[in-house]
């Protein structure tokens, strides 16, 4: 990481996500190139009740990534997509920005990616499979085909979801998220926990991560009704559902979104957190990050049985798999009766270690070397053909 920002491309990523939404993925891995190039962090456009259209810059101080939102009415229309695009290709311009790196994490920012500089390389990294969430848009699918056509290197958040487009590109690559065991090891040995806290009751039981169409709203509804004495801490922004169906009851507590660096505050008070998913289409290739956050922070955890959690987590007895209310009610039961032994912790840090978030970016960027290099190779031996054509 200590190479000149000149020898390397810069980085334009095109997210469907917002920098300041939870703390994941993309924030992870573009974090980590900010550290040794320019990034560029290209987040859907703003739709307000301002007729002008326009993209705000500006640089987060913790990392160096230079987040570009773009401002547009309310009403989305192409002549709007493209004014955003003549937006971004513009700014890109002014900084200097040649043949980035051009990394998507949705292939509907194709249509602002058209007016940019030519790329170096482009990845597309799928961290799900986004046409089978709530309200996806009906072009995804085709975007996405050709997203796959115009990709040079295809990265998996999960092995489910690598086995589902590993034949629609020569050049797929598993990568399941990784976790900053350090930061969340923090939990097992904080003496205060978070503020919030001191109002519930123990035991507590609870999950970290958006709330959505994929979470299982029945499940922490009954399981909340056959244990009333226990309580259900739910941290995390509520997106594409409606609030009103949030189950209501003494022992459920919705405590919203919080900030990534407050996480192992908020783990150091719980006795058991949980993975509630649906099993569903939104659910049937995801490849839940807070499972090794969890592990890190020392906790028991329980989860339905979403496929890359099962294997393998579930395998290597590292996580408790149910299927209902009884079932989760039973696995809690067992985690705060027996605990967690040592050997237990053992084996679960021994399997964090292969997951660092370092690692993930690390092997990600061998493969983007590799074929930068192989470019460079191409276009070198191109250039002496054609010299040495020209001298025959």
């Amino acid at each position: 990481m200590n190479q000149s920002y000149s020898t390397n491309p810069d980085v334009l990523c095109l997210s469907h996500l917002r920098w300041d939404f939870v703390f994941q993925r993309p924030q992870h891995l573009m974090s980590r190139f900010a550290k040794r190039q320019r990034v560029f962090f290209f987040e859907e456009p703003v739709r307000g009740t301002d007729s002008k259209i326009s993209l705000q810059a500006r640089k987060c101080p913790a990392t160096g990534v230079e987040v570009l939102t773009p401002h547009v009415p309310a009403a989305s229309t192409a002549v709007q997509n493209s004014a955003v695009a003549d937006l971004l290709s513009e700014f890109l311009d002014r900084h200097g920005v040649r043949n980035p790196i051009a990394w998507f994490y949705t292939p509907m920012a194709l249509e602002y990616f058209s007016k940019t500089p030519h790329a170096s390389l482009i990845v597309y990294d799928c961290m799900d499979e986004l046409s089978l969430f709530r309200n996806a848009p009906p072009l995804l699918r085709d975007r996405e085909q050709h997203l796959l056509r115009i990709a040079d290197l295809v990265f998996t958040g999960g092995v489910s979801l690598f086995e589902h487009k590993r034949t629609l590109h020569p050049h797929v690559h598993a990568f399941p998220s990784g976790v900053d065991v350090k930061h969340f090891a923090q939990a097992r040995s904080m003496d205060r926990n978070a503020q919030e806290h001191a109002g519930i009751a123990r035991p507590r039981i609870g999950y970290a991560g958006v709330i959505d169409e994929r979470i299982d709203l029945g499940l922490i509804r009954d399981a909340a009704a056959l244990r009333p004495d226990w309580q259900f801490v739910m941290i995390g922004p509520v997106v594409k559902i409606d609030p009103g169906t949030l189950p209501q009851a003494a022992n459920i507590h919705w405590l919203g979104m919080k900030k990534y660096e407050t996480l192992p505050a908020y783990f150091a008070g719980w006795d058991v957190a949980m993975m509630p998913f649906a099993l569903n289409d939104a659910t049937r290739f995801i490849s839940p990050t807070k499972t090794p956050e969890y592990l890190s922070a020392g906790l028991p955890v329980i989860s339905t049985a979403i496929r890359d959690v099962v294997r393998p987590y579930g395998e290597l007895g590292l996580v408790r798999i149910v299927h209902d209310p009884h079932e989760f009610v039973v696995a809690a039961e067992q985690s705060m009766r027996f605990g967690m032994s040592l050997k237990w912790r053992e084996r679960a840090d021994a399997f964090l270690e292969t997951l660092s978030w370092d690692a993930v970016w690390g092997d990600m960027n061998s493969l983007i070397e590799n074929h930068l290099q192989l470019r460079r190779g191409v276009a070198i031996e191109a250039i002496s053909s054609a010299q040495e054509v020209g001298h025959v």
